[in-house]
């Protein structure tokens, strides 16, 4: 079982930047393929980014190509989702999620990220 804690979240103006990230603990955090998703009231969760393992292979949505990139440092069980040219549709709750057997099986509790305009 891994644990997840997103943290970073925050109030910002369009166009400025805000790094989220999503601490691991328990099993190691290493082997997974993690990934963060979001969601607004009333719509269903939506990727974001993935990364894979080793951190080589990464992906993003169309929405946020270009201004959001994710990373990781397996050493310190973490992942991040740097986030820039904020826009106002980038509010939402921001989730981080490991993917076990194929599937985003560990979720973690999600931080508030809201873009004024």
């Amino acid at each position: 079982q891994v644990q997840l804690v997103e943290s970073g979240g925050g109030l910002v103006q369009a166009g400025g930047s805000l790094r989220l990230s999503c601490a691991a603990s328990g099993r190691t955090f290493s082997s997974y393929t993690v990934g963060w998703f979001r969601q607004t009231p009333g719509k269903e969760r939506e990727f974001v980014a993935g990364i894979s393992w080793s951190g080589v292979s990464t992906y993003d949505a169309d929405s946020v190509k270009g201004r959001f990139t994710i990373s990781r440092d397996n050493a310190k069980n973490t992942v991040y989702l740097q986030m820039n040219s904020l826009k106002p549709e980038d509010t939402a709750v921001y989730y981080c999620a490991a993917k076990e057997s194929r599937v985003y099986a560990h979720w973690g509790q999600g931080t508030q990220v809201t873009v004024s305009s």
